[in-house]
């Protein structure tokens, strides 16, 4: 895949420190494999991609690397379980998580690439990956969609502006010119707005610390009548409390009509509870982790429960992003266009609540557990199913590397 006018620069650029704030697949992956593997390509020489996850490490840097290099033909050993490629050079490439990131110190290498450093804790540059990097004077490839205002993304950005031996570069999702403007234009209709310039156009966005801004309790709260249809209920696995969102979808609609919210409970009396109200068809959008989980004797699990009970079970094999479900929920209370697609009936008071009052963190992106975390899961769960952000389709060109 040829370079962009942008990505060269980023490549071209001789500075330690390089920052790149790009929107969604732009690029900013490709070109950090690509500098990994070029730095990789000197004699014994130890380079890091370091993500939010391991898991995304093992995805979006691992796998396209391994394949690289083999192609090459410059892999003398492959270890899987730790994500680690040792090259016929004796440089090694290893893939790390930054969940804890603890784990990391003690290392001297000499590239970092550190993938969606927004998502990743300030701290695991600061205290633990910068003296990875000080004593082989390393250089690091910084790349990440942005986040907010209170974000470090921003600070780093505005830090490689100015300062020698930094540099940082801004590209939109168009720049990077690997999706269509279909893609571009569905995108925009799919999304709210804030979302979508953060998204998409590189955009560092204020959110001012609420998760569900696009939350109106004007707009989005009416009264909902419960229709002769088929009944969505999105659902959060939790003893305190068990929640469940109870809506029926009208058009690309949701009209929320009721919540339910049990306290030291357990799936078989949410089931019962649900039966007892409603006698219309079911679809339960559950929490993935309910394939798991296990709240009952005989060793049923919380799925398994509802499947048993009748319901018709939606649910995806493993957890959408965070990131992914709460922009999914914004996009559907308010989009890009103004239009409204959530409507809550005033007499689920804990959604409302919930939905006006979440938070992240302080100067994080990471959603605070504050309580109101369970109702909005719940609906997260239903709302992602039903009207995902993320596309299915690749719409990235086939690579051709040079």
């Amino acid at each position: 895949m040829p370079l962009t006018d942008i990505q060269r620069k980023v490549v071209e650029s001789k500075a330690r420190f390089r920052i790149v704030i790009a929107g969604r697949r732009s690029g900013k992956s490709y070109v950090s494999i690509r500098e990994l593997i070029k730095h990789a390509s000197p004699i014994e020489q130890i380079c890091w991609f370091v993500s939010p996850t391991y898991k995304m490490s093992k995805t979006i840097g691992f796998e396209p690397t391994k394949k690289r290099l083999i192609e090459l033909n410059w892999v003398k050993y492959i270890n899987e379980t730790e994500l680690k490629i040792v090259l016929k050079n004796d440089s090694i490439i290893e893939f790390k998580g930054a969940e804890k990131f603890d784990n990391l110190r003690g290392r001297k290498v000499h590239f970092l690439v550190m993938d969606e450093f927004a998502f990743i804790d300030e701290r695991a540059w600061t205290e633990v990956l910068r003296p990875v990097v000080s004593d082989t004077l390393g250089k690091v490839l910084f790349c990440s969609t942005p986040q907010g205002f209170g974000n470090w993304s921003r600070d780093l950005y505005v830090r490689g502006l100015s300062e020698d031996n930094w540099d940082s570069f801004r590209f939109t999702t168009v720049q990077g010119g690997q999706v269509p403007e279909s893609e571009i234009i569905q995108a925009k209709e799919d999304l709210d707005e804030r979302t979508f310039r953060q998204e998409y156009e590189a955009s560092f966005e204020t959110f001012a610390g609420a998760i569900y801004y696009n939350f109106d309790r004007e707009e989005s709260v009416k009264k909902i009548e419960l229709k002769e249809m088929p009944i969505g209920i999105g659902m959060d696995f939790n003893i305190e409390p068990f929640c469940a969102v109870c809506f029926q979808l009208i058009g690309e609609q949701i009209h929320i009509f009721d919540e339910i919210i049990l306290y030291s409970s357990n799936t078989d009396e949410m089931v019962q509870e649900i039966k007892n109200r409603y006698k219309y068809p079911i679809v339960v959008f559950p929490d993935p982790a309910g394939n798991q989980r296990k709240t009952s004797a005989g060793g049923r699990t919380d799925i398994s429960i509802l499947q048993n009970a009748g319901f018709k079970i939606k649910v995806r094999h493993a957890h959408p992003a965070v990131r992914d479900r709460i922009n999914a929920v914004n996009s559907r209370l308010k989009n890009s266009q103004g239009k409204r697609n959530i409507f809550i009936d005033p007499k689920c008071k804990n959604l409302i609540t919930a939905l006006e009052k979440h938070q992240y963190k302080k100067g994080t992106s990471v959603p605070d557990k504050d309580g109101y975390d369970h109702i909005t899961d719940a609906l997260g769960y239903a709302v992602e199913m039903l009207f995902p952000i993320r596309k299915e389709q690749d719409y990235s060109q086939p690579m051709r590397w040079s």
